[in-house]
């Protein structure tokens, strides 16, 4: 099959990055916003993508801006699925079994819980009474049905990747983690305000000894400028580009807009100055072994080198933290030496 549209623009408005990297509504969500009970597409629906809307055969996406004790219902078909708040709590009733997931204030706050739904699985989301929620709902077609279970936002693997002007931080949710998954595999990056992330570029389309083809999704929100300033909507920029297959996008993104990347090159992610910028991973292919692997463009494949010494961006710390700097990087391509390890992140 051929890919639609690379570029998914948000289909609902009224949410957007708040200042200062928080993520919350920009306006009240009237009645128009509110998901129809059975999660039928359209109202309240940010992104809705699935193989057959893509064009391509096993990665799904759908964003979902919930009112106040909104409710969506989804699932008994061949996906195997991850829920994960993007801002807000939410409660996952699945197969007879109720789970309530504490969530974050925004993306920018770091990792969440989680809940893995196996194949088949049919489940209700709902939103606090009192509260709005953003939520996302990562999908791969599946074959083994495995078993369902919560993630505890401690148990993601969290890493910084890169240095100086292309640090960012990696949250690993299905990628190097315990959650046994067939084909799902999903991390997020935050890269600061003036960086560079998905960086060097690279590709996984074909099947070889050191690369996996992956159909993925890239899931954007910006940070807003300050509210003193008056809280503008912040601005980032993607690059996918051809490394066989004809493919060339260069998209201004928003809070809410989405990329796909069917093959090809794809990086920069570009956080313009000033905007933190974040981005949600979902990746699925044809392969069995759970495997994440990719190779650099070898024009740009010497960028890795330059990493050993310089500093990690120092706003990825933590508070306190001493400063560090970042060791050699490794060259891609890179052994499957530990199963959905990559490793170079994006």
């Amino acid at each position: 099959m051929s890919a639609g549209p690379l570029v998914l623009r948000a289909g609902t408005a009224g949410w957007a990055a708040g200042p200062g990297g928080t993520a919350g509504p920009g306006g009240t969500p009237g009645p128009d916003r509110t998901p129809h009970p059975d999660g039928r597409a359209g109202d309240g629906v940010v992104q809705a993508i699935t193989p057959e809307s893509a064009g391509w055969s096993y990665s799904g996406l759908t964003v979902l801006a919930l009112a106040p004790g909104g409710r969506h219902r989804f699932g008994g078909g061949a996906d195997e699925a991850l829920v994960l708040p993007l801002a807000g709590a939410v409660r996952v009733e699945v197969d007879g079994v109720t789970v309530d997931l504490l969530g974050r204030r925004d993306v920018f706050a770091g990792p969440t819980d989680a809940v893995f739904l196996g194949r088949g699985s049919r489940a209700t989301l709902v939103a606090p009474d009192d509260a709005p929620a953003r939520v996302a709902v990562a999908t791969a077609r599946a074959t083994r049905t495995l078993p369902s279970r919560r993630l505890a936002a401690r148990d993601a693997r969290v890493e910084l990747r890169g240095a100086g002007a292309m640090s960012r931080r990696v949250t690993n949710y299905t990628l190097g983690t315990d959650v046994d998954v067939d084909r799902l595999l999903v991390c997020e990056v935050l890269t600061p305000g003036g960086n560079w992330s998905s960086y060097p570029p690279h590709k996984h389309d074909v099947h070889a000894e050191d690369e996996r083809p992956l159909e993925e999704i890239y899931y954007f929100e910006v940070a807003a400028a300050p509210a003193e300033v008056g809280a503008a909507p912040g601005v980032g920029y993607h690059r996918v580009y051809a490394s066989g297959k004809p493919v060339d996008v260069l998209a201004e993104v928003r809070t809410g807009d989405a990329v796909l990347v069917p093959h090809g090159y794809h990086g920069p992610s570009m956080a313009a100055p000033g905007y933190d910028l974040y981005y949600l991973n979902v990746m699925a292919g044809p392969a069995d072994d759970g495997c994440w692997l990719a190779t650099d463009d070898p024009a740009h494949a010497w960028v890795r080198a330059t990493w050993e010494g310089q500093p990690v961006d120092p706003r990825l710390l933590p508070d306190g933290a001493a400063p560090r700097s970042a060791g050699a990087a490794p060259a891609r391509p890179a052994g499957p030496a530990t199963a959905r390890v990559p490793e170079e992140a994006p």
